[in-house]
């Protein structure tokens, strides 16, 4: 007497049940249900393939994709339901359903030549696809607000520190288009991911090919992919494409939450640069006049949640064997919260810098004469003394201003004599912000010509890849 058949995929060859907790253990359909549209998509692809090559009746594909179209139809308006234990990921849930829907005679057609294997991978390819275009669209936006930012607050001067430590003096637009510098490089990176991403796997079955020749071309074409991946032993077993997402992702929030550390700082009642919108902030459920900067402060958290993505998918793939193993189903969850993650703090981050508030005159009453000790000894660089000689005397100008207990620019014109005697009467005008910011007007430097030219940098980054 036969056996009644196993509700698996898989369940042919076996003789005994999965343990229940083996079941649950097994199963992905709860977090890879992310990919129903995607693995739709596949599926019409590869059936239109297979009935160019004989394996389908055109009669048995237009059930297909009629089919097809009543399953999609029911996840997008949330009646699809999900069958526990039945139901093992987003491939068997979509197949079982469809042939609910059109018979399993025909259904049963469908995955003739194709394994999950190859599946799987087409699916997230294309999920992720379509995520990368929106983050990339949330990154430009990021930057349209940091340039129109630094555009608009030219004027204001802050104190630019080293090791936290005021050193000289900069354009707070100066500061905002650091970040731009990274943002920008994080864009071209972005960019260029999508380009591997964008490879089609189907077509490459378990592990060693199609036997019914496929046109693999033609799918990927259907899917909108640039072109294939050539090994099927790499198409199926390939996850670089996720550890390089979760590796930019990274490489994104080190930058925002390096960002988010400054703004917080610059927020605090000792600095005061900046003032956070209430949107932006809560308080506290004790002391009343809190205002605290949670947005950057989860900003800044969620870095360490994306690395430890991105360092356990790593652990995770770097020693299994070659072609598809099971420890690669590891690699769908962290990609999923990763691309949330990502998203929602480039939305965030947008939204805390377009309606921020600075406080020039703050940001004024924090620089220091000593701040332009390096412009005192530039003043005598221009006189022909070596700079490792005005180093020294600037030096000791900044030692008399300490032992006099007064600012640099209180000292008299005889005490700086005292220390060198090429001071000149114009040496008092070294004393000035902007002149300090201005005479920084190399490539790259503060000074407001400088600054316009970054800005136009990054506009221009931003017309380059959309």
């Amino acid at each position: 007497m036969a056996k009644q058949p196993s509700q698996q995929l898989w369940g042919g060859r076996f003789t005994g049940t999965l343990d229940p907790i083996m079941t649950q253990y097994n199963e992905s359909i709860y977090f890879d249900r992310a990919f129903y549209s995607q693995d739709i998509r596949g599926s019409i692809a590869y059936a239109r393939a297979n009935t160019k090559n004989g394996i389908l009746t055109q009669q048995e594909f237009a059930e297909i994709e009629r089919g097809f179209s009543i399953v999609l139809k029911e996840w997008e308006e949330g009646r699809f339901e999900i069958k526990p234990g039945v139901d093992e990921d987003i491939h068997t849930a979509n197949e079982r359903r469809l042939g609910e829907v059109i018979g399993k005679d025909i259904a049963g057609k469908l995955h003739t030549g194709r394994s999950r294997n190859d599946q799987v991978a087409t699916d997230m390819r294309l999920w992720l696809r379509d995520q990368l275009d929106t983050l990339e669209g949330y990154l430009v936006d990021l930057l349209k607000v940091i340039a129109a930012r630094a555009e608009k607050d030219i004027e204001a001067v802050m104190p630019g520190y080293t090791h936290l430590q005021r050193a000289q003096p900069i354009r707070w637009s100066h500061w905002m288009l650091m970040y731009a510098s990274f943002f920008t490089s994080d864009l071209a990176r972005i960019r260029e991911l999508k380009t591997r991403v964008n490879k089609c796997p189907l077509g490459c079955g378990a592990l060693a090919g199609n036997p019914f020749n496929v046109d693999r071309d033609a799918i990927a074409k259907e899917l909108g992919f640039d072109g294939l991946i050539m090994n099927s032993l790499a198409g199926v077993g390939d996850r670089d494409f996720v550890v390089e997402t979760l590796q930019w992702g990274s490489t994104l929030m080190m930058h925002m939450s390096r960002w988010a550390e400054d703004l917080i700082i610059y927020s605090s009642g000792e600095f005061s640069f900046v003032k956070l919108a209430d949107a932006y902030s809560t308080g506290s459920s004790l002391m009343p006049q809190k205002k605290n900067p949670d947005s950057l402060e989860l900003l800044r958290g969620k870095s360490g949640r994306v690395f430890g993505q991105m360092a356990g998918l790593m652990m995770s793939v770097k020693g299994i064997p070659s072609t598809y193993n099971k420890d690669l189903q590891e690699s769908v969850e962290p990609l999923l919260d990763h691309i949330k993650t990502v998203g929602d703090s480039l939305q965030i981050a947008t939204g805390v810098l377009s309606t921020l508030a600075i406080q020039p005159e703050n940001m004024l009453k924090s620089l220091t004469p000593d701040m332009l000790a390096t412009d005192l000894a530039d003043y005598l660089v221009r006189k022909g003394v070596p700079f490792r000689e005005t180093h020294h005397i600037s030096g000791q100008v900044v030692a008399l201003a300490e032992k006099e207990n007064k600012p640099m620019d209180q000292l008299s014109f005889q005490q700086l004599q005292s220390v060198d005697q090429r001071f000149e009467q114009n040496v008092m005008e070294v004393f000035d912000y902007q002149k300090s910011v201005e005479m920084r007007s190399a490539k790259g430097g503060t000074s407001r010509s400088a600054v316009m030219e970054q800005i136009e940098a990054v506009k221009k980054a931003l017309a380059g890849g959309r």
